[in-house]
């Protein structure tokens, strides 16, 4: 099982693609270390917020999770350079996800930060510095920073570290409903050409990653998402406030932990009834957090895609999974 945990909807940063800024959760009803003792074994935790960096406790809320989860990685936009260092240097096996948007002008005029890019590569090269293994950063698609896209990878792969990809959504999580992508297609090609480039790489992992990006084209097309969602099963999301939800796309409390253990939450009836609700979602989400388990759960999908590109030296066509839910029950 894996599990995403935002901390707090505080952000220093003012995303043109997400407004979660404008709510921000208030420090006394946010989650506290102590909320987090019922999780279960976990083997991947994300910590992510808003900005993670901006609770005083952080440290000790990673405590926590380092004991339950096999693998750590927190979120973050990067500007707050001093405090991530001070972490990784009391937790060197943490990992770290740094959000950069562009080249520099993209990326400051997308977070709403002055210097924003400088932070957050200043922050990834001592991270690299000092030893930490586990680091990358990744962009979040729009049609003003599309073009930055390969420039970014190449950036990425210059250094040495991860580089994710994900695309503009509307959802409760980021109070937006208005995204969308004026030129679809620009947008999808230069994915298509980034998977290119990941299946001429000599990393498997990469090759699936290629199909992922491919995912992704087809979600910036407007396609069906491309394999059954088992969020809620196989992965669970909790917000500031303690709730466990079955991901950040669908506001659909199963239970609380500041009343509840996990345990009680997970097995109940109100769980239960959530799972149905995620089955029929109709969303298409394409987010890491939701392909990936899909994608090991599925994993004859993509192997058999990987197969056929590196034997073909193109991009075959991605095809998926139809739905766990009937189109009656829809």
């Amino acid at each position: 099982m894996e599990g995403l945990i935002a901390v707090t909807y505080r952000c220093n940063a003012h995303c043109h693609m997400c407004n979660t800024w404008q709510f921000p959760s208030d420090p006394s009803e946010e989650l506290t270390p102590a909320d987090l003792a019922t999780l279960p074994h976990l083997k991947f935790a994300n910590i992510t917020g808003g900005e993670p960096f901006l609770r005083d406790d952080l440290a000790e809320i990673v405590e926590v999770v380092r004991s339950k989860a096999d693998r750590v990685v927190i979120s973050t936009n990067g500007y707050y350079t001093d405090r991530i260092l001070a972490l990784a240097r009391r937790y060197p096996d943490l990992g770290f996800r740094v959000s950069i948007e562009g080249l520099p002008a993209a990326n400051d005029e997308l977070r709403g930060i002055k210097d924003g890019f400088d932070h957050g590569l200043r922050t990834l090269l001592e991270l690299r510095a000092l030893g930490v293994k586990d680091i990358g950063f990744g962009i979040t698609l729009s049609d003003r920073n599309a073009d930055d896209l390969l420039e970014l990878y190449g950036l990425a792969e210059a250094m040495g570290l991860e580089f994710a990809t994900a695309a503009m959504h509307n959802t409760y999580y980021f109070h937006k409903f208005d995204n969308g992508f004026e030129d679809a297609e620009r947008i999808a090609g230069n994915l298509e050409e980034l998977s290119r480039r990941l299946l001429r790489t000599s990393r498997p992992k990469n090759w699936f990653r290629a199909w992922f990006n491919l995912g992704l084209a087809n979600y910036v097309r407007g396609g069906d998402r491309l394999l059954p969602c088992d969020m809620g099963t196989d992965i669970f999301f909790v917000d500031p406030f303690g709730r466990i939800m079955p991901c950040n796309a669908m506001d659909a409390p199963m239970g609380s932990l500041k009343t509840q253990t996990f345990e009680e939450i997970w097995n109940s009836p109100e769980a239960a009834a959530v799972r149905e609700r995620v089955r029929c979602c109709d969303q298409r989400c394409w987010m890491i957090g939701s392909a990936s388990p899909a994608m090991k759960k599925h994993i004859s999908v993509p192997a058999k895609w990987v197969a056929k590109a590196k034997l073909t030296g193109s991009l075959p066509p991605v095809t998926g999974l139809p739905s766990a839910c009937s189109t009656d029950e829809r």
